[in-house]
C-alpha cells in the first residue's frame, strides 16, 4: 500500500518506532511461533494468529474481524504463503484504523471559529490524565495559543497540586477552588476566566474515579450544562486518556466512560513501557472514536498527535 513508502518527519518517527518497540518485539516473537515450520496460511496458522492477536491486547471482536479478513484472502487465494502474512496484517490493520481516523492527522490543531475551544478531559486516577492535559498545554502555547487550565478533578488534593505544577511548568493560568468543591463550579469559573483573558483555548480537568458509574455520570453532565452557560456547544471535545499498559483494563474504562458521557476522542498513554501497543488498534475499532494522542515516553515533547500510517508502519517495522 502506497501510504507506508510516506517519508515521516524523523526526529518523531524515532520516538514512536522508540516507543513502540516492546509492543512490536513481543508481537513479531508471538507470530514467529505461530507460523513456525508452515509456509502457507492455513486454519492452524489462522488458529495460531487469532491467539496472537489477543495475547497482543488487540481484543477479541477486532481479531475476529481482522481474521475473518484476512480467511477472505485466503479463499481467493489457496497458495498464500506465511512470509506474506506481515504484509497482509499491515494492510487489514491501517483499513480497521481508517474506519476510525480519517485522513492523515495534523499537528496538535485547535479547530477554527470556536474561542475559547473548550477540551474536557476524563478518565481514572493514574492513566497519564494531569500529564497529557500538561503536554497538551504545552504544545498549544509553543503554537501561540492562550491556554487556561480549570482544577475540576477536586476530589483529590493531589490532582489540584499536580496540575498547578504543569501549570507552572507550561506558564499557563490555572483556575482551581479547595478539595471537596463542586467540579462544576470550577469548570465555570475556568470558563469565565478563559472567555475574560480572550484565551483560544481551556483544558478541563476532571474526577478520575469510576466508584459509581450513575454518580460519574451526573457529575460530567452537570459539568457540561454548566459549561454551556458560559460557552455555547461547550465542551467541544470530550478527551478519555486510557493507560495502554493496561491491556485489557482499558478496554473496560473505555466502556464505562463512554456509557457515562460521549467521549469524542481518545488518548492512549504509557506505550513505551510496555508491550500492549496492540490495545490502540483494539480500542479504536471496538468504540469507533478517533485515536487523536498517544504517549510514547515521559519527556513533554512525547506526547504525539496519532497517525495511523506511521503508526502501522513502526508497529510492523
Amino acid at each position: 500500500m502506497s501510504f507506508f513508502k510516506k517519508i515521516f518527519s524523523s526526529e518523531k518517527k524515532e520516538t514512536l518506532d522508540k516507543g513502540l518497540e516492546k509492543s512490536k518485539d513481543s508481537f513479531f516473537s508471538k507470530l514467529g511461533k505461530a507460523v513456525a515450520g508452515k509456509s502457507k496460511v492455513d486454519d492452524e496458522v489462522l488458529d495460531n494468529l487469532e491467539e496472537v492477536l489477543v495475547t497482543s491486547d488487540v481484543g477479541v471482536n477486532t481479531t475476529l474481524k481482522v481474521i475473518e479478513r484476512i480467511e477472505e484472502r485466503v479463499a481467493k487465494d489457496k497458495y498464500l504463503g506465511t512470509d506474506e502474512l506481515n504484509l497482509i496484517l499491515r494492510e487489514e490493520i491501517a483499513g480497521l484504523l481508517s474506519e476510525t481516523n480519517s485522513g492523515e492527522e495534523k499537528d496538535f490543531v485547535i479547530p477554527e471559529g470556536k474561542k475559547p475551544y473548550v477540551l474536557m478531559v476524563v478518565g481514572v486516577n493514574g492513566v497519564g490524565k494531569t500529564t497529557t492535559i500538561g503536554k497538551l498545554a504545552y504544545q498549544f502555547k509553543k503554537q501561540g495559543k492562550k491556554v487556561v487550565l480549570g482544577a475540576a478533578d477536586t476530589f483529590r488534593a493531589a490532582a489540584i497540586d499536580q496540575l498547578q505544577v504543569w501549570a507552572d511548568r507550561v506558564e499557563v493560568p490555572i483556575v482551581k477552588q479547595q478539595m471537596g468543591s463542586d467540579p462544576a463550579s470550577v469548570a465555570f469559573d475556568a470558563l469565565k476566566s478563559a472567555v475574560s483573558q480572550d484565551a483560544d483555548v481551556v483544558i478541563i480537568d476532571t474526577a478520575g474515579r469510576l466508584h459509581n458509574k450513575i454518580n460519574l455520570m451526573n457529575e460530567l453532565t452537570k459539568v457540561k450544562r454548566v459549561m454551556q452557560k458560559v460557552v455555547d456547544n461547550a465542551p467541544h471535545e470530550v478527551l478519555l486518556v486510557l493507560d495502554g499498559s493496561t491491556g485489557q483494563n482499558a478496554f473496560e474504562q473505555a466502556k464505562q466512560f463512554t456509557k457515562a458521557t460521549e467521549v469524542t476522542s481518545l488518548a492512549v498513554t504509557k506505550l513505551d513501557g510496555t508491550a500492549k501497543g496492540g490495545v490502540v488498534i483494539g480500542i479504536s475499532d471496538e468504540f469507533q472514536i478517533p485515536v487523536k494522542y498517544i504517549g510514547v515516553g515521559e519527556g513533554i515533547e512525547d506526547l504525539q498527535v496519532f497517525n495511523k500510517y506511521e503508526f502501522v508502519d513502526s508497529f510492523f517495522k
